[in-house]
């Protein structure tokens, strides 16, 4: 069977996202209108495997230039793989500036034994699920893989508070739409739920700089 027949279509180019936003404005012009406003979205595709959840734990509610400190520390001292994280105690990963918690989530992530190439042909809903078995993975996380590190193109974060806003300006609603209510609107934006998000990202951002400059 087609690997895409399981995972769905995959996202690899700034083709792809094009299409996506181009199916998008079809659907409902108000895609149209932001893009116009956004111009090209990014790809913002990276690499997937153990670092780059490690590297998503170490950014949890830490500045941005904390998490890129704390990951050079971690990468200056080889921290990146697991048997690397499961070659150290618990002391040594607080010693690099990971808090007790994080330092905690690290191993377990190191313990948790994910098949990374494996990931890339399981269906969403299985990614996600395995993630979010690892202590210290939430849903969003595990989403985000799915989306950037994956290339699913039809992955959505709903409890990610710059898209509920993004959906919020983008379709005048009264309030914020939280997580579940969220994840009922993006149903209509399947098959590209990915572009979707990447859209009301950068729109977010847009209206915001304009909110700084009025």
């Amino acid at each position: 069977m087609d690997r895409e027949a399981i995972t769905g279509r995959i996202i690899r180019s700034d083709a792809c996202v094009s299409e996506g936003a181009a199916w998008l404005t079809q659907q409902d012009p108000r895609w149209g209108a932001a893009l116009a406003q956004t111009g090209p979205l990014p790809l913002r595709l990276r690499p997937d495997g153990f670092d780059q959840l490690l590297s998503a734990i170490v950014s949890q509610q830490v500045s941005v230039a904390s998490a890129r400190a704390i990951w050079g520390k971690l990468q200056d001292a080889g921290m990146t793989t697991p048997d690397a994280i499961q070659s150290v105690s618990h002391d040594d990963l607080r010693a690099l500036g990971l808090s007790r918690q994080k330092a905690t989530y690290a191993q377990a992530l190191a313990e948790a034994g994910i098949d990374f190439d494996a990931l890339r042909a399981l269906p969403t809903d299985e990614v996600v699920k395995t993630l979010v078995a690892v202590k210290g993975i939430g849903v969003w996380t595990a989403e985000i893989y799915a989306m950037f590190s994956l290339g699913r193109a039809d992955v959505f974060a709903p409890g990610d508070l710059a898209l509920q806003e993004g959906a919020r300006l983008l379709f005048d609603l009264p309030e914020r739409p939280k997580d579940r209510a969220l994840r009922q609107m993006a149903e209509a934006w399947s098959p590209w739920r990915s572009v979707a998000a990447r859209v009301l990202w950068a729109y977010y951002h847009v209206c915001k700089q304009r909110e700084g400059i009025a």
